[in-house]
């Protein structure tokens, strides 16, 4: 039996049963009845909330066709960088930002700012090509009540 990927977001590299290449998932390599992937249904707090039913992969080899993403969730700027060769945006060292995707898998950093004496992140963002997320740090919050479907069948988003 092919080894299966663990559990997290990913995206299609190549057309999955039902699902087309660059379509941003999350992969449940275990469970009743068995290995699949789910799509989004809908984001809060920039965040993907996948829908509750998945689709079972045909065999484990689909499972090859899946491209890990780095998680979502909060870093830290590490080096400058822009956001694309165009240089439409720039991002300065130490700056915190949020990771985020939207459906087709592309990469969205949010930049949160104090607002009231109170860190907001706004639900507009940057996109940013994905090569550059090896200039972020991801830092550890701790996450509570998030389930990764929409019927709150996870308890967090990465187990």
């Amino acid at each position: 039996m092919d080894a299966l990927p663990p559990c997290g977001i990913y995206v299609t590299t190549a057309p999955i049963g039902g699902i087309p290449a660059g379509r941003f998932v999350y992969f449940h390599n275990h469970g009743d009845p068995g290995p699949g992937i789910y799509l989004p249904s809908t984001w809060r707090g920039n965040r993907a909330r996948f829908e509750a039913r998945g689709h079972l992969l045909g065999s484990p080899a689909d499972a090859a066709s899946l491209a890990a993403l780095p998680r979502e969730g909060l870093y830290r700027v590490a080096e400058v960088f822009h956001c694309c060769d165009r240089q439409c945006r720039r991002f300065e060292p130490d700056s915190l930002v949020q990771l985020g995707y939207d459906a087709a898998a592309e990469a969205i950093l949010f930049t949160p700012e104090w607002v009231d004496g109170r860190l907001a992140i706004p639900e507009r963002g940057t996109r940013i090509e994905r090569d550059r997320i090896g200039s972020l740090r991801y830092l550890h919050v701790a996450v509570a009540d998030t389930p990764v479907h929409d019927d709150g069948a996870e308890d967090v988003l990465l187990h």
